[in-house]
Parts: structure tokens; sequence; C-alpha cells
């Protein structure tokens, strides 16, 4: 990501950032930028359509900048791309103003957000995108005979480069055909490794599979590198690592991920070390129950003991549509912050941030055990209905003066 003009108010954070987006992973920052009510400029083709003075038509299309208010954005993974929908709120001699339009943003294509306020989260976002080091560092292939997935697994995405699927026929006395075809299919795998796997990038080629697949596959590949004098495969032998997986489908990962030794051969990257926090905490809740915690209430009762060293939260939960929902997190996580916690937002593109959305999305690993945290926030509870209960109680008692100061003056 390329930020080309950026006018950001340090007096309440209200301003408008001009970027462009170059990768993939790119494109996902910019989703999980934009918010309802934003204003979003960028470059789009409308349809214009002519009427000649003897009533036959014409059409053509031409591009244009429009500037339009959020109303809803979507992310596609497979197309890549991020669809916004709102009203246009530039003058324009093609479209009316308060029309409804529809943009899409693409790769290498510049675009404009401005914001109320670009907080805490948004900037640490834009920080991300503009690193130059969070390119694919893992590439994946989970396969079992005749279907295969490759991706490469980014800082924020888990990316589907090639499904392959081909049938294999079962092994016959005196046939040849189950032998051909799995060899089609091992070809095609290589093939898509060359094409989609940056070697200078990429630290670990992960490849999984039932059985002995993997085993006979890594085996084709390393011939066939030595036999046409393929130096890419060659030189980067040592990169491929063979672990076990169920199937040859993309949730497969999940098993690979979830491999200690796996997570050792990728130790320096950022996926492993979200996955690694992710056991840690999944682990303490077994054995340590009283340092791990989930749901929101729960967090923050810790955080104001200052007892939370570890937040975990996807960045599904930015993502909400209230402003109330949002400020919450972003107020949790710089306090974390603030009193030397660590913070991993999840990607909810990752398997492990999949997996932590289904414990609230929100957890946390506590310096000290608490175990009385549950009964702190029963009690927290309690005082809030004490409170309200005196208020009722106060306004009450002034009700009953003010009626004994009537009835004596009545008879007076």
């Amino acid at each position: 990501m390329k930020i080309l003009k950026k006018n950001i108010s340090a007096k309440d954070g209200s301003g408008s950032i001009m970027l462009r987006p170059e990768t993939p992973e790119d494109l996902w920052h910019s989703y999980n930028l934009l918010q309802k009510g934003d204003m979003v400029r960028c470059t789009t083709v409308r349809k214009v359509v002519k009427e000649s003075n003897t009533g036959s038509t014409t059409s053509s299309k031409k591009r244009l900048n429009l500037t339009i208010q959020l109303k809803k954005v979507d992310f596609d993974p497979d197309a890549l791309e991020v669809r916004l929908s709102g009203t246009v709120q530039s003058e324009n001699e093609l479209v009316r103003m308060g029309a409804h339009h529809t943009l899409t943003l693409e790769l290498n294509q510049n675009f404009s957000i401005e914001k109320e306020c670009w907080d805490a989260i948004y900037l640490d976002l834009i920080e991300e995108a503009v690193n130059p080091d969070r390119q694919a560092e893992v590439a994946a292939v989970v396969m079992h005979m005749g279907l295969a997935h490759v991706c490469l697994v980014t800082g924020a995405l888990t990316i589907t480069k090639v499904r392959i699927d081909i049938n294999i026929p079962k092994k016959r006395t005196g046939s040849s055909a189950n032998a051909k075809a799995v060899t089609k299919f091992f070809e095609a795998v290589y093939q898509a490794i060359l094409r989609h796997v940056d070697f200078q990038k990429v630290k670990v080629v992960l490849i999984g599979s039932p059985g002995f697949v993997k085993d006979d596959f890594f085996q084709y590949i390393v011939q066939e590198a030595v036999r046409r004098d393929d130096r890419t495969i060659i030189e980067n032998k040592s990169k491929f690592v063979l672990v076990r997986a169920s199937n040859g489908h993309k949730y497969a990962l999940e098993e690979v991920f979830s491999d200690p030794n796996i997570m050792q051969r990728m130790n320096d990257t950022k996926v492993a070390k979200e996955v690694e926090v992710l056991h840690k905490f999944m682990r303490m809740m077994d054995v340590d129950p009283d340092r791990a915690y989930y749901g929101f209430a729960h967090v923050q009762r810790a955080q104001e003991q200052q007892a939370v060293d570890s937040l975990l939260v996807t960045d599904e939960l930015f993502r909400s549509s209230s402003v109330k929902t949002r400020r919450q997190y972003v107020d949790l996580v710089e306090d974390v912050r603030a009193s030397g916690g660590k913070v991993y937002i999840f990607s909810s593109m990752h398997i492990s941030g999949q997996q932590l959305q289904q414990v609230s999305g929100v957890a946390a690993i506590l310096r000290y055990p608490l175990p009385d945290l549950d009964e702190l926030e029963e009690l927290a509870e309690q005082d809030r209905t004490d409170v309200t209960d005196d208020e009722g109680s106060e306004e009450g008692d002034e009700e009953t003066d003010q009626v004994r100061e009537d009835l004596e003056y009545m008879n007076f």
C-alpha cells in the first residue's frame, strides 16, 4: 500500500488519506479501513446513453471521479475486490447528487477516504499496510489424491491461488490409466507452485496430505527438478515441510497450523505468533482458567485491574456498524497497550481468527490469576442496581417532603 496524500488533524483526528493498493493484502486492509458514513472518492466507469434528433440512442462508457458516502462495504476474497455502495456527494454532469452508486476498488487504483476521526486502530492498520515486510511469508499445499489447494498465507489473508481437481481412476491390473492420472495431477500442482510461490519472500512451503500422498508428491518434484535442472526448486528444497492433513480441502490448514513442530519452523512469521498465543490461551483455559478469560465484560473488568498481559481480538469487531461498540474495543486496545500489555489483532480471514471468533472474538491472558472475577462482575452489577435504587429513594424522599410542606400550608 502506498500513501499518496495524508491530511489528518492533530486536534480531533479528522481528515483524509489517499491510498493506492498494490497487493491483494492491501485490498483487505482497505476493506478494514472503510466504515459506514465515510466519504470515499475514486474513479469509476459510468454508462452514458444519448438520444439523437432522429430518436436513435447510442451508449458509451466514460470514466469519472465520484465521491460517495458509504452505506455498505463488501470484500470478495476470490475476485480480490472491495465493493462500495452509497450516495453520491459530489457534483457531476453525468450523475446527480444523492443518487445511489456502486464503486469497486481494485489493485493499483487510487482512492481517498475521509473520516470524522482516524482512531488508533485505523492508524495502526495504515502503518501495517505500508510496511514492506508484510508480504506472503508462507505457502501451503493441502492435497489428497486428485484434489489440491495451493494457498498463500499473508499476515492478514489466506489466499487460494489454485484449486486443482483431477479424476484419478482406480488401479487396475494391466492398465496404466491410474499412473498417468497421478503424474498429470502431480505435474499440475508442481506448475502451480512454480507460478504462484515467490521463493524470495516465502520462508516455508507446507505440503499436507493424508497417508503418503505428500511424500510421493515431494519425491516427484525433487526428481523432476533435478531432471529439468529447475534451480528454483533445487535451491529452495530446504523450505519444503511435509505435514499431515486429513484431506485436500482448504479448511485442512487448521490441522497444519495446530502442529507445534510446524509452528517452530514458522516462528518468525506473523501467522505463527498469532497461532502460538491463541494456543497458549486455549491451554491456559484448561490448566489455569483463572488467568484466561473471554468476552468483552470479563476482559474489560480484568483490564480495570491492569491484569491483562495479552489481548486477543479479531478485526471483525472493529468493523461494527455501531460507533459505540467500535469505540469500546478501541479504548480497550489503547488501555492494554498503555499498561504494557501486548495486543494481537487477528484477521477473520485466517483460521486462527475464525477460531477466536467462536469465543466471542475477544480474549485475554492475565498477568496473575483473578479467581473472583465473576464475583466482582456480580458485585459491580449489584452496585449499579443499588445506585439506581438510591436515586429512586432520594426522588421519593423529595416527593414526600414536598407533600408534607403542601399539607402544612393547607392546614395553615
